[in-house]
């Protein structure tokens, strides 16, 4: 063999060898023996010492051993080209797999003298390859999201050498993320919100993956998206990928599972809200009749009440017995209107309008309260008029429910903020803030839920209509509160009509 041709053979990380025409080993490049001592044959490892052995006997597999003498045979009679399989290769300390392929030597125009095999290492395709199966096979069902993140995490380590894995979602003002999901090899995630707040970032503004190099390793994220919206994106950091086909396969990898772990996200969201739909709806049902019967025996009790009142003005006992009647009456009766207003809603009839007008007419209506505590609106809005289709009314009510409930809890003499925008996918956005004390946590996630309410008199379904009725839009409705910007709530409403799929 030429020098120069044994040089580049003795260069290539893969093994290579030929044999004659009866299987027998005629020359091998160097990594013959780095993989012969690799897999515990260091007998093997010297060129010579395998020279003019029969590949054949080398098999201990006969299954193995006639799956090359069938591919042989293939060759000579010119049916294929090239034979090429996977087959694994168990060494001492772990379980590799390995692509073998096969070619017929000529020389010339000659006929076949012998073969040619070469193995290359495929074990880490191999691993990304399963990995991604096994996702995609996880993922194909509605699960849970925190099960999601759980999945996704497993999934990419076996995939990628990664020492940490974390996972963002965007909050519900579509702009800022948090990190919900952490996973570190020595169990200490404290430092992964600080290491991947750039990269995750880079990728959610470019929705494309981000690499990011530090002086140690790398630091990768892909974004995860569903619908053209940003859900969020996963990152992980690594000290493994010494090359740049090692980087691109990770970035490969986890854009991949990205992809699959937005489109598992979103079909848990949709499975949540379809289920939540339902159980408003049961709800309903309930709240009607409930207010149903509660009309009349109310109707009676106030009367019988008034009645009283009039025989019986000159008892000051009397009459605030009666007094705390009437006012108790009236409360029921007010939740007796709200249950057949949940249980029973209007049809939604949407038309284009202008959403910051509909705030213009609720703050009018709405001064005398807050005048009364005092209260000052400090707006901010868009440059130009902003059409959506939507019920005004049915968004009316919602403005309304929302100022009456940040009135409540502002500070008397403060200001409120509302500020509102027009996005650029076409959608509106607002959000009203109060300085007033912060809403506990446990307090703050169960804000929409019915009949829940912290205020005395409360109905508790005030809020829970808010979140209807902006779901039947196609929108989405949040709350944030902390003790430095005190308490938000945020909606987002499409700039067209909303699809089954939102309503649902």
């Amino acid at each position: 063999m030429p020098d120069f041709a044994r040089h580049v053979l003795d260069a290539l990380p893969s093994t290579v060898y030929t044999t004659d025409l009866e299987g027998r080993i005629t020359s091998a490049n160097r990594s013959w023996s780095r993989f012969a001592v690799e897999n515990g044959a260091p007998a093997l490892a010297n060129e010579a010492s395998v020279r003019g052995t029969s590949l054949l006997d080398a098999f201990n597999d006969p299954g193995y051993r006639t799956q090359v003498m069938q591919a042989l045979d293939l060759l000579r009679s010119g049916a294929v080209p090239k034979v090429t399989w996977e087959f694994p290769c168990s060494s001492p300390t772990e379980e590799r797999v390995f692509l073998m392929h096969i070619t017929p030597l000529r020389e010339g125009g000659l006929p076949i003298t012998g073969f040619v095999f070469s193995t290359v290492d495929i074990t880490p395709s191999h691993r990304s390859r399963e990995a991604l199966m096994d996702t995609s096979l996880a993922l194909a069902r509605p699960i849970d999201i925190d099960r999601v993140f759980v999945e996704v995490g497993h999934q990419l380590r076996r995939a990628v050498p990664a020492l940490e894995f974390s996972v963002w979602i965007t909050e519900s003002d579509g702009v800022n993320t948090r990190q919900v999901y952490a996973l570190a090899e020595d169990g200490d995630i404290s430092g992964t919100e600080a290491r991947f707040a750039t990269v995750v970032s880079e990728a959610i503004a470019r929705r494309d993956v981000a690499v990011s190099m530090t002086a140690g390793g790398q630091c990768l994220a892909a974004p995860m998206e569903a619908g053209g919206q940003s859900l969020g994106a996963m990152a992980l950091y690594s000290e493994s990928l010494g090359t740049r086909q090692e980087v691109e396969e990770a970035v490969r990898v986890l854009a991949t599972i990205a992809a699959q772990a937005g489109a598992a996200i979103d079909r848990s969201r949709l499975v949540h809200r379809v289920g939540q739909k339902r159980r408003l709806e049961a709800i309903g049902e309930v709240a009607t009749g409930v207010a149903h019967e509660l009309r009349n025996p109310l109707f009676g009790i106030s009367s019988a009440a008034q009645l009283l009142r009039f025989r019986a003005r000159e008892d000051v006992v009397v009459e605030k017995n009666v007094g705390r009647i009437l006012r108790e009456v009236d409360r029921l009766s007010r939740m007796v209107t709200s249950l057949l207003e949940f249980g029973r809603p209007k049809p939604t009839i949407l038309a284009p309008f202008d959403p910051d007008v509909a705030w213009d007419e609720v703050l009018d209506g709405q001064r005398g309260l807050l005048e009364s505590r005092s209260l000052f609106v400090r707006r901010g809005r868009p440059p130009h008029p902003v059409v959506i289709h939507a019920d005004a009314e049915k968004i009316a009510q919602v403005f309304l429910n929302l100022l009456v409930n940040a009135a409540d809890h502002a500070p008397v003499a403060s200001d409120l903020t509302l500020e509102s925008t027009l996005l650029p996918s076409g959608a509106w956005r607002m959000h009203l803030t109060n300085p007033g004390p912060a809403v506990p946590p446990d307090v703050l996630e169960r804000v929409f839920e019915m009949f829940y309410s912290t205020k005395s008199g409360g109905t508790g379904i005030g809020l829970a209509l808010c979140q209807r009725i902006v779901e039947e839009h196609g929108g989405h409705i949040a709350m944030r509160s902390s003790a430095e910007a005190g308490t938000s709530v945020s909606i987002e409403l499409p700039a067209s009509p909303p699809t089954p799929a939102q309503q649902a």
